[in-house]
């Protein structure tokens, strides 16, 4: 097992005791929190691995109950209403479990492993994973490595060794654009989110797949790269608009960047929806707080939050039990909510299409 032996101020981590014990960090973890399910021998190793190294043990962990449920958020998400919606989910299921909810934040792969140590020096039992870490290969192949439980959230690709909680993007792309065709756009463009995160991917596969069954041509002019945030929507949306013919409807990755093609259309006194349409994804608080509210597919980030929480205390409990782990993929219903900025003249009525909950 690789080791980061990097370290902040010169101290041992978790990972230097590991790697001097011959033993996982997550065996590290489950001896200084006082686990039963440890042998003496091993114990003992990572005890004196302890003594030698000087490692300073977190105290918080060394106090756990015997019992407590610790779940661990590891994030790194630039939609803050997209967190703040899963947030709210996670935290009532915690409630529910009787659990305690640890969050690290982290930006690169250097990040991503300290923030793992971190969640591990405070006795957490598995980790929640939402986008876009949720597609890392190394963070999901760390956790692995390390034995930590673990729970992907949104990636519209997972992978069949770690369970996950998931909308099928795809169809809810494909879904929006039969919409906005069906209201007479022929000429959409588009505002791709994040090229690193798996839904980003599908749901502009979607597009494209809909638009040419549809006998549709997209020019590569109509199609502007985005980041999922609201900076990065402005940038495209001003790239879409500024052409000398425009679309006549922008469907957007997510929420924020759609907020940000509205806020365009208004700096170039254009009127939404009558001059163009903007439609979004993922249904954040901004999607109903925008003047006009805007048309996009409900994700419901909130159940999905407490879904993943529920499916991670099962894993935890299984482990604790001596079970060997349960995969499951939930898959989520979506809603299409067709508001104002897609239909003139009032709130248009939503319509759901379900496609879950399932597991597989």
């Amino acid at each position: 097992m690789a080791i980061d032996k990097t370290r902040s101020n010169g101290t041992a981590t978790l990972y230097d005791v590991a790697e001097r014990a011959n033993v996982s960090g997550m065996t590290v973890s489950r001896v200084i929190n006082g686990s039963a399910h440890v042998s003496e021998k091993t114990r003992e190793k990572v005890m004196q691995a302890v003594e030698e190294l000087g490692y300073q043990v977190n105290v918080a962990a060394r106090v756990a109950r015997v019992g407590t449920l610790r779940v661990g958020l590891l994030y790194s998400n630039p939609s803050a209403a997209f967190l703040s919606a899963f947030l709210v989910g996670a935290m009532g299921q915690c409630n529910r479990s009787g659990a305690q909810l640890f969050l690290e934040h982290c930006d690169d792969m250097k990040s991503q492993r300290k923030a793992i140590e971190r969640l591990i020096s405070q006795g957490v039992d598995g980790m929640l994973v939402p986008p876009p870490l949720c597609d890392s290969r190394s963070a999901l192949k760390h956790l692995k490595e390390i034995g930590m439980p673990a729970v992907a959230v949104a990636t519209a690709k997972p992978s069949p060794q770690v369970s996950a909680v998931r909308i099928d993007d795809y169809d809810g792309a494909r879904t929006m654009t039969r919409y906005l065709i069906e209201q007479g756009h022929s000429d959409i463009g588009f505002i791709k989110g994040d090229p690193e995160h798996t839904p980003a991917q599908l749901r502009y596969q979607a597009f494209m797949d809909t638009m040419h069954e549809a006998g549709l041509n997209v020019p590569a002019e109509r199609i502007s790269q985005g980041l999922f945030t609201y900076r990065s929507g402005l940038l495209a949306a001003r790239e879409l608009l500024s052409q000398a013919t425009r679309p006549t409807a922008i469907f957007a990755s997510n929420d924020d960047m759609a907020a940000a093609a509205i806020s365009v259309a208004h700096g170039l006194h254009l009127h939404v929806p009558d001059d163009i349409a903007i439609a979004g994804f993922d249904d954040t608080p901004v999607a109903s707080t925008v003047w006009p509210e805007l048309t996009t597919i409900h994700q419901p980030i909130g159940d999905m939050g407490s879904a993943s929480v529920e499916l991670l205390v099962e894993l935890i409990k299984g482990r604790r039990s001596g079970e060997a782990p349960a995969i499951q993929h939930r898959l989520m219903p979506y809603t299409l909510e067709v508001r104002e900025s897609t239909v003139g003249g009032g709130l248009a009525p939503a319509f759901t299409v379900q496609v879950g909950p399932q597991v597989s």
